[in-house]
């Protein structure tokens, strides 16, 4: 087996089964309709789900739920409204920065609640639970970035690293990082641009600043504290000295 069939057997042994994932969203969108009610603006795939970069080793599934710009509660609010209905729900909800894992049918999803900004249609402000305050973001934006990079393959093996290593490092400021270590690269090397990929992570993570593309007031690398990049940086570092795949991703 080469190196790029490795990494590709890495890939496959962590798909997301899309169809269950589907069936499980589907299960779940009703309640979620119900709760938001007539505040409802839409209810839609996002994150890793949508972008093509998901692995079973996190969500299976991200579910986006907008809400109107004229909704009354405050993003606070809204997402402890939604955590509430996770709990009742008996989903087994779990706090993360501006979503809320639930488990249903054995299946993992994450639950995004954003509310409209005024005269936008897909400009949306969510919670940071992190700084207990709100940011401006584009979903859509975010998810056109990079599904149409042509460079999931190389994120899902990241993320799998990412996930298998039990590092905190932000999906979208990873999947950032792994278009800016592989420009200009072909895209018929993969186990070499996952090594790229890590490369880059090891030597600039600590200092790098990067930008939300749909908010440049928003910095993505804020969201990991110091300790946090280093240790990501670090193991980056020691697994690009490995001899062995099996030992950088199982």
């Amino acid at each position: 087996m080469t190196e790029d069939q490795y990494v590709a057997s890495i890939l496959q042994k962590y798909a997301v089964n899309s169809v269950a994932a589907k069936r499980t969203a589907d299960a779940v969108a009703p309640l979620i309709r119900s709760w938001a009610g007539t505040q409802l603006a839409n209810l839609f795939y996002s994150g890793s789900f949508a972008k093509g970069t998901g692995n079973k080793l996190s969500a299976d599934v991200d579910l986006f739920i907008s809400l109107k710009s004229d909704t009354r509660q405050s993003l606070k609010e809204i997402y402890e409204s939604l955590f509430s209905l996770s709990q009742r729900k008996a989903w087994s909800p779990v706090r993360q920065n501006v979503s809320i894992g639930i488990t249903h049918s054995g299946m993992k999803l994450d639950l995004v609640p954003g509310k409209i900004q005024s005269g936008y249609q897909n400009y949306h402000s969510l919670y940071r639970r992190k700084t207990d305050g709100w940011t401006q973001t584009n979903i859509k934006l975010h998810i056109d970035t990079i599904s149409k990079s042509g460079r999931q393959n190389e994120i899902r093996a990241i993320k799998i690293w990412r996930n298998l290593h039990n590092l905190d490092f932000p999906s979208f400021f990873l999947e950032l990082m792994v278009l800016d270590a592989l420009k200009g690269k072909s895209t018929n090397n993969l186990s070499a641009n996952v090594i790229s990929a890590l490369s880059h992570i090891g030597k600039s993570l600590p200092t790098t600043r990067v930008i939300d593309p749909a908010n440049t007031n928003n910095i993505i690398s804020d969201d990991m504290t110091k300790e946090e990049k280093n240790a990501v940086a670090a193991m980056a570092n020691a697994s690009i000295g490995k001899k062995y795949w099996k030992d950088i991703i199982w």
